[in-house]
């Protein structure tokens, strides 16, 4: 067992008294029940306390036929330890590099294979139905949250355009926009940022257009104002500021991947048995909490992903 001295714990590490009081809140109202092979979640929010400047505390209750069963990462933590390299390659360096990034107006473009290509703005997204969903979060480097967010059904956008039965795959890119987000000067990516997905993994029900999360808007940081969510897959599939969705019949290229093909795999699946090339992913870090965890295959939503793979190797085509 390691016994860690308190010099040696990053203040990070340490679970804040908001938190703490959050999770006592969390679990005093029942809702550590169910099992930890879970999916997604509805909540409800708990009035915040007169005074309080913390967000409300979820109260779960299931959206299909089991309960995730772990308390939500804090929400100074989900909003200060972030990945998004067009602000910083710091995960403590983005929030402040990203505090004035303006996200009204923004539209958003979708096209290729439909039959209704459509440019969407934020307004008219968002009536397409906003749903309230508790997922995990597993990043490659191996740690991980419990984020609640909001969002829309990526499925429900893609039937608004009518996909053709051509289309297999969906392609996704970022903002590019040196002035507003200041490291795409630099050359430390290949930008604008794309990613993908096959068209039947987008359209699970559980992939997410996050609009926000702990039932507020989402946050520069975090992605705003559209980022995608597949959390059976690594974090960096979920890509952010989303300006254009393509669809299309082949595969499309993603960022990671170009940049590392031996590293970063197009599927992006969590699979605890297949190594990073410089770090096992059998294990990971709750933020939040001490200690490390088993990491569970696709993140713990293999009761409902796995059969999108059926017959596929998974250390092939990881």
């Amino acid at each position: 067992m390691l016994i860690r001295k308190p010099d040696d714990i990053a203040s990070r590490e340490i679970t804040a008294e908001k938190d703490y009081l959050n999770r006592r809140n969390f679990i005093r109202g029942g809702l550590l029940v169910g099992t930890a092979a879970a999916t997604t979640l509805l909540y409800r929010r708990l009035a915040v306390p007169a005074g309080s400047s913390s967000p409300p505390s979820p109260v779960v209750s299931s959206s299909l036929s089991t309960e995730l069963g772990e308390a939500p990462t804090g929400y100074e933590d989900i909003t200060t330890y972030n990945n998004f390299y067009e602000f910083s390659t710091s995960k403590d360096g983005v929030a402040p590099r990203a505090r004035n990034f303006a996200t009204r107006p923004w539209t958003i473009e979708v096209t290729g294979m439909v039959n209704r290509p459509r440019t969407f703005d934020l307004d008219e997204l968002l009536r397409l139905g906003v749903e309230e969903r508790v997922y995990r979060f597993r990043c490659v480097e191996a740690w991980s949250m419990v984020i609640p967010w909001l969002g829309i059904p990526l499925g429900r956008l893609l039937e608004a355009v009518e996909p053709l039965g051509s289309a297999t795959f969906v392609a996704f890119q970022t903002l590019f926009d040196p002035q507003r987000m200041p490291n795409q000067r630099t050359s430390v990516l290949d930008w604008p940022y794309v990613e993908g997905l096959r068209l039947d993994e987008a359209r699970h029900p559980l992939t997410l257009l996050s609009t926000g999360l702990y039932g507020r808007d989402l946050l520069p940081q975090n992605g705003a104002p559209l980022r995608l969510v597949v959390p059976w897959k690594y974090g960096f599939k979920s890509i952010k500021s989303i300006v254009r969705i393509e669809l299309t019949d082949r595969q499309p290229r993603t960022t990671w991947s170009d940049l590392a093909p031996d590293e970063y795999g197009f599927y992006s699946n969590v699979n605890p048995d297949v190594s990073h090339p410089r770090w096992s992913q059998s294990r990971e870090r709750r933020i939040g909490e001490w200690g490390m965890r088993d990491t569970l295959p696709f993140n713990g939503y293999a009761d409902q992903v796995a059969s999108l793979y059926q017959g596929m190797d998974l250390r092939r085509y990881y």
